[in-house]
């Protein structure tokens, strides 16, 4: 059984390119900055939680594919990164094979699941998993394994229509294989104040799920894109800029926000 300190978050969503890993790494990083002990689950065959903190491939020996095929247990795989209080189990594309190798498995959803289970009782205070941009049985291991979705939405038109997909799979989920799943919280990514567009979103996103959405906008910001490159997340990158000071302010929210849930 997981402690009830701990939080397992499942970032997701099933369209690319809307900040997720983004979110995940600098995030993760914010929560260890203020004390937090974290831990990411990089599920994303393209591995690039893992490349975003600076692990090389070459050192990626034993991954989250192992925890999935059942070759390896979690303390094997998890890593020290270079963000003290941050820890990873990092990616490699061998994921991409793991649905058809573990199909026939009676426990294919809950796979991550019993590998957590077995590992942290009170080792973490938060961990967070890092999903493909798609809603496979990866995505399911990991909404299985958590206590709750967090879902980055870019700024966009199409933003509420992938959204609603996004809930379903979490209704479906909870219906099926984790009844206490439930949703975090949306933060709203790659936000432009000069665009009329993005402020309409936002309203339009805040009208539709309320408190769910967070006060924080994350901005788009040119020194959170260059981060990656260096292996480094955003916040270690460049403390002050302004996105690295949004996900510092996410991180109080998300933090806020578990201190109220633990109260009601």
């Amino acid at each position: 059984m997981l402690g009830e300190r701990n939080r397992i978050i499942t970032v997701a969503n099933q369209k690319g390119g809307v900040g997720k890993t983004t979110t995940a790494i600098n995030l993760a990083t914010a929560l260890a900055a203020i004390g937090k002990k974290v831990l990411i689950v990089d599920l994303d065959p393209q591995g690039n939680a893992s490349t975003g903190l600076g692990i090389e491939k070459q050192d990626r020996t034993v991954s989250s594919y192992d925890l999935l095929i059942g070759s390896a247990r979690i303390e094997r795989a998890c890593m020290e990164t270079d963000v003290p209080n941050l820890f990873i189990v990092p990616s490699t594309m061998d994921l991409l094979g793991v649905e058809m190798e573990i199909a026939g498995e009676r426990n294919r959803a809950f796979r991550l699941k019993e590998s957590l289970a077995e590992f942290f009782a009170q080792k973490f205070d938060y961990v967070l998993i890092d999903c493909p941009p798609s809603l496979n049985l990866l995505t399911i291991n990991a909404m299985a394994a958590a206590h709750s979705v967090l879902v980055p939405l870019q700024c966009e038109f199409f933003a509420l229509e992938g959204l609603s997909q996004l809930l379903d799979t979490v209704r479906q989920v909870r219906e099926t294989l984790n009844p206490d799943l439930d949703i975090q919280g949306v933060v709203m990514t790659m936000y432009d104040s000069r665009n009329n567009l993005a402020n309409q979103v936002v309203d339009d996103v805040r009208s539709y799920l309320g408190d769910k959405v967070y006060r924080t906008l994350i901005p788009r910001n040119v020194r959170v894109s260059e981060a990656p490159s260096y292996g480094k997340p955003a916040i270690l990158y460049d403390l002050n800029c302004s996105g690295s000071q949004a996900y510092l302010r996410l991180a109080s929210e998300v933090i806020q926000r578990e201190k109220e849930r633990q109260a009601a």
